[in-house]
């Protein structure tokens, strides 16, 4: 399909940095990332979630490091993982210091929550030896005090002024492998963080509504708030903050970023909602066929019409496509064109097949 002008985003170029084997920010494609929510000494458990992450779409995983334990896993975790692993510090520097020695690709931190200027050296220092970037990650519940006194509260201005005394304690010491978050759990707090924060500097944003809720909730929440910075063409890596499963973070993550444009991953289906005038079951042949249909990765586009009203319409902007019939008999669409009648019991088997044929033509050219 052609992507007309009015689909264009113009991404705001920030500086490109590396975490890992991943590049951020430049002209590199937004990253998709999460948080294990297992206990990090766990080894075996981190790393199966960890995989369980990395299968559904990330580029990045984060996992907290509260104690030595943490630190001292961190080393075997990271010996069994291909994915650039995040260490998720607060407070204590030899924490940070330790996840930098034992694999960390990059550190979150708030220098300014680290102690003095000779702790922040050692762990910058940690950081350049190991190849380690940093991510200042300032978040509204966690503002320094100077910083709640001056504004009386959270708001846009004290995150920004936040993120940017940060910054500056990093460049102080020539480190510049950096990217900043400003986080809150108000959609509308962030919103203006962020568009203020992308006018004060260059390094790559990582976007967040922090504490979002639950999975419904907190994917509506995420979808608002990190979909309408995308669409002013900010943001350089995301993540979904959800209490659930963190595979479904990485799932609502990347359909965002399909919805816009930004990734070209993985199957899109358009479906109705289904009425009385469906030719077949719409509801049920859609989760079937996201099911069946998961493992795919080339860019491909399907619509599930149940009847004649939009159906054709629909089939025409896709590259399969499916519209309800009448008697069982649906109409199969090839590249927006008439192919041939399917019967509604071969359908999915149907479907499934060009889907994957068409995976194939993309893959091999």
């Amino acid at each position: 399909m052609s992507v007309r002008k009015f689909r264009n985003i113009k991404r705001r170029k920030t500086k490109e940095i590396t975490v890992g084997t991943v590049k951020v920010g430049g002209n590199n494609p937004i990253s998709v990332q999460s948080m294990t929510n297992t206990i990090t000494s766990d080894v075996k458990g981190t790393i199966k979630q960890i995989n369980d992450i990395q299968n559904e779409g990330a580029d990045l995983v984060r996992v907290s490091c509260p104690d030595e334990l943490s630190t001292k896993a961190l080393k075997e975790i990271t010996k069994h993982v291909s994915i650039p692993i995040i260490a998720d510090i607060h407070f204590h520097y030899q924490r940070a210091i330790e996840a930098a020695e034992n694999g960390a690709s990059c550190l979150r931190i708030n220098p300014g929550n680290i102690g003095d200027k000779k702790r922040i050296k050692e762990v910058i220092k940690a950081a350049k030896s190991n190849n380690c970037s940093i991510r200042v990650g300032v978040n509204a519940g966690s503002l320094e005090r100077d910083i709640l006194e001056k504004y009386k509260e959270p708001c846009p201005e004290a995150l920004v002024e936040s993120s940017l005394r940060n910054i500056k304690i990093l460049e102080d010491e020539d480190f510049f492998n950096l990217k900043v978050s400003v986080k809150s759990s108000d959609v509308f707090l962030s919103m203006e963080a962020y568009r203020q924060l992308s006018k004060s500097t260059n390094y790559p944003l990582h976007l967040g509504i922090t504490e979002a809720g639950s999975f419904i909730t907190g994917s509506i929440k995420s979808s608002i708030g990190i979909g309408s910075l995308l669409l002013d063409g900010i943001g350089d890596t995301i993540r979904i903050s959800l209490s659930d499963d963190p595979v479904k973070e990485i799932k609502i993550g990347n359909e965002i970023l399909k919805s816009l444009n930004l990734r070209k991953r993985g199957v899109q289906i358009v479906s109705c909602p289904s009425c009385a005038r469906q030719g077949f079951q719409v509801i049920d042949t859609v989760k079937v066929l996201e099911e069946r249909l998961s493992h795919i990765k080339a860019p491909i586009t399907l619509s599930i019409i149940g009847c004649v009203v939009n159906g054709p319409g629909e089939a025409a902007m896709t590259d399969v496509g499916i519209t309800g019939g009448k008697k069982g008999s649906n109409m199969l669409y090839l590249s927006g064109i008439q192919k041939e009648k399917v019967l509604t019991n071969d359908m999915i088997s149907r479907v499934v097949e060009e889907v994957e044929k068409k995976a194939l033509e993309i893959e091999n050219s």
